[in-house]
C-alpha cells in the first residue's frame, strides 16, 4: 500500500516488471521506472507543479546529473524557464525522510552548480520552498510559486 501523501489525489500508470516491482510511468521521462518512496513523491510532485502551477512539461528535466566535488549526483527536478535557464530545483525525500538542515544543505550544494533562484524541498508530507535572492539570501516562500510568476516577459 502506498502512503498517502500531502498532494492533491492524482492518476497514475502502474505496472509489475519481472521480479514483481511495481512501476509507475513518468510523464517526463516517457518510461516507467521503479516506484521507490522517493519516486512516489517525486511523481506526486511533477504533477503538481504541471497541473495546480502550471508549468509546462516540456521544460521539466528530472534525474539530471551533475558533477560536484569530483563526484557525481543527480538532481530530482530541474525546470527551465523559457531562455533555457533553471529556475527551480526541487529535492525530492521518501516520507520516512525528516526534511532537516542536512536535506536543505545537498539542495543549496547542488544548486551551487544549477542557481536556481526557486527550490522546493518535500518528503510528500512537508513541503518548503524558497526563494534565493543574488545568490546568498534565502527567503522562505510560504507556497510554491506559480509558472506565470517567474517566466520572462
Amino acid at each position: 500500500m502506498l502512503p498517502k501523501l500531502n498532494f492533491p489525489q492524482y492518476d497514475f500508470r502502474f505496472k509489475k516488471n519481472a521480479t514483481n516491482g511495481l512501476l509507475i510511468f513518468d510523464e517526463i521521462r516517457k518510461k516507467f521506472v521503479e516506484l521507490s518512496p522517493e519516486e512516489w513523491v517525486r511523481q506526486h510532485l511533477i504533477l503538481y507543479l504541471i497541473k495546480e502551477k502550471k508549468f509546462p512539461a516540456s521544460l521539466f528535466s528530472v534525474e539530471k546529473g551533475l558533477k560536484l566535488n569530483n563526484t557525481h549526483k543527480r538532481t530530482d527536478i530541474l525546470i527551465y524557464n523559457t531562455n533555457k535557464k533553471i529556475t527551480l530545483l526541487a529535492e525530492c525525500k521518501a516520507p520516512s525522510v525528516q526534511l532537516t538542515k542536512t536535506t536543505a544543505e545537498q539542495a543549496l550544494r547542488y544548486n551551487l552548480v544549477h542557481k536556481s533562484p526557486f527550490l522546493i524541498l518535500t518528503n510528500g508530507l512537508t513541503h518548503l520552498f524558497f526563494q534565493l535572492e543574488g545568490g546568498t539570501k534565502i527567503k522562505q516562500l510560504a507556497d510554491c510559486i506559480d509558472y506565470e510568476k517567474i517566466t520572462p516577459h
